[in-house]
C-alpha cells in the first residue's frame, strides 16, 4: 500500500519479548490490525518477536495480539491491556505499539519507601531555613520589630551571587562577594532607616508597615535587574548523585548542610557565651535596663542587623541552588520563616532552629498526601496547630506574648 494525500497511511511496528526468556524475542505470533474502514490486516512477529506493517492512517485502529498464537509457556500479562486502540492520521506517519508478556517484575514502591529520602530533604530545606529564620528572630527579640522585608534580604544573596557568577566569578569567591555586601547592606539599613526611626519614637505597628514598604521596593527592584527571569548559576547546578540505601544525596548539599550546622551552632554558641551575646540578649529581655547599665544599645541591634542580614544571604545563596534565582524567591518563603519562629518561640534562638526543621520535615512529608505544589501551606497549618494550643511556640516563654 503506498502513501498519498487520497490514501493517507502510517507504519505499525513493535517487538514481543519474553522477560522469562531474557527477553528473547517471541517468534510467530499474530498480530491483528484492524482500521476503521477495510479489512483486518494479519501479520505475524519475525525470528527476533519484531513486527512491521503499513495500515491505512483513517483513525481509530485497534491492534490485538492472539493470545492462542503465543507459544506453549508464554502468556500476556494479567491485566494487559489487549487490544490496544490507537489513532492514526497523516500527522502521525509512525507509531510503536507493545503488549506486556509473563509476569510483572517491575518493582512498585510504596508510599512509605519514600519516607527516608523525605525525612532527609526536610532536614535539608529545615537546615538551610534556620539561617533566615535566626535572622528575623533574633531581630525580632532584640527590636520587637516584625520585618516583613526579611525575605528581600535572602533573595539579596541569590540575586548578587547569581549577578557575581553569571559575570565569570567564581561560584564560591561569588558567594563570599554577596556574604560581604550582606553585612554591609544590614549595616547600611540600620543606620539609614530603622536607628532613625527608633530615635524618633516610631511605634512598632509603623516601623512594621515600613518594613512591608520596604519589601516591595527591594522585590520589585530585583525583578529590574533580572528582568523577571528564573535564573540558575553557572556552576554546581547538576552535581552527581550518590545513594545512601533509600536516600539519594548529592556532595553539595551536604557541604551546604554541614556549613548551614556549623554556623548555627557558632552563633548559637556566640549569643550563650561571649561578652556581645550577653549584652544582646540583655536588650532583648529589658532594652531600658540594658541601657541603664551602660550597654550601648543601638550599637547591639546594629550588629544584630548586620549579621541577621548576613544569615539571611547566606539562607539565599543555598536556596537558590535547589529552588533557582528569582525575583521573588524570598517572598515564597517568608511565611515559612515566620511560621518557623512562631513555631519554636517568638525571639528565642533555639526555638528558631527547632522550629524550621520541624517545618521543613512537615513541608517534605506532607506531599505523601497533597501535591508538591501545595506543600508550603502545610506549614502554615502547623502554625495555626500551634497558635491554638501553645501561642508562646515550643521553647518561648508565655510573658513574651503581648
Amino acid at each position: 500500500m503506498t502513501a498519498s494525500e487520497e490514501d493517507p497511511t502510517s507504519v505499525v511496528r513493535g517487538r514481543i519479548t519474553n522477560p522469562a526468556d531474557d527477553g528473547a524475542g517471541v517468534a510467530g505470533a499474530t498480530i491483528v490490525i484492524t482500521p476503521p474502514e477495510g479489512e483486518p490486516i494479519s501479520i505475524e512477529t519475525g525470528d527476533d518477536g519484531s513486527f512491521e506493517a503499513e495500515v491505512p492512517a483513517l483513525g481509530a485502529t485497534e491492534i490485538e495480539l492472539d493470545t492462542d498464537s503465543l507459544p506453549d509457556g508464554v502468556e500476556l500479562r494479567e491485566g494487559a491491556r489487549n487490544p490496544l486502540t490507537v489513532t492514526l492520521n497523516s500527522g502521525r506517519p509512525s507509531i510503536t505499539v507493545a503488549f506486556a508478556i509473563g509476569p510483572d517484575t517491575r518493582q512498585v514502591s510504596q508510599w512509605y519507601d519514600d519516607i527516608p529520602q523525605l525525612i532527609y530533604q526536610g532536614i535539608y530545606f529545615g537546615t538551610i531555613l534556620a539561617l533566615g529564620s535566626l535572622g528575623l528572630s533574633m531581630i525580632f527579640g532584640t527590636t520587637g520589630l516584625s520585618n516583613f522585608a526579611h525575605g528581600e534580604l535572602v533573595t539579596f544573596g541569590a540575586i548578587v551571587t547569581y549577578l557575581f557568577n553569571s559575570n565569570g566569578m567564581s561560584i564560591w569567591l561569588a558567594g563570599l562577594c554577596a556574604i560581604a555586601l550582606g553585612l554591609a547592606f544590614g549595616w547600611v539599613q540600620d543606620r539609614v532607616l530603622w536607628r532613625p526611626l527608633r530615635h524618633r519614637g516610631t511605634t512598632l505597628i509603623a516601623m512594621m508597615i515600613v518594613s512591608i514598604g520596604l519589601q516591595f521596593f527591594l522585590r520589585y527592584g530585583y525583578g529590574f535587574l533580572t528582568g523577571g527571569e528564573t535564573e540558575t548559576y553557572r556552576d554546581f547546578t547538576t552535581p552527581t548523585g550518590y545513594s545512601l540505601g533509600p536516600i539519594s544525596y548529592t556532595l553539595r548539599d551536604l557541604f551546604f548542610l554541614v556549613v548551614a550546622a556549623v554556623l548555627l551552632l557558632v552563633v548559637t554558641q556566640a549569643l550563650s557565651r561571649t561578652r556581645l551575646g550577653r549584652a544582646t540578649r540583655a536588650v532583648a529581655d529589658n532594652p531600658a535596663l540594658a541601657a541603664s547599665s551602660g550597654i550601648n544599645t543601638d550599637r547591639v541591634i546594629t550588629i544584630v542587623w548586620v549579621g541577621g542580614t548576613a544569615l539571611a544571604a547566606i539562607c539565599g545563596i543555598m536556596l537558590g541552588f535547589t529552588q533557582a534565582v528569582k525575583f521573588d524567591l524570598g517572598a515564597q518563603i517568608l511565611l515559612v520563616m515566620f511560621a518557623a519562629v512562631v513555631v519554636g518561640g517568638l525571639g528565642t534562638i533555639g526555638g528558631a532552629i527547632l522550629g524550621s526543621i520541624l517545618v521543613g520535615l512537615m513541608i517534605e512529608l506532607s506531599t505523601l498526601v497533597v501535591p508538591s505544589e501545595l506543600k508550603f501551606a502545610t506549614a502554615l497549618i502547623l502554625l495555626v496547630v500551634i497558635l491554638l494550643f501553645r501561642p508562646q511556640g515550643l521553647l518561648g516563654r508565655k510573658e513574651r506574648i503581648g
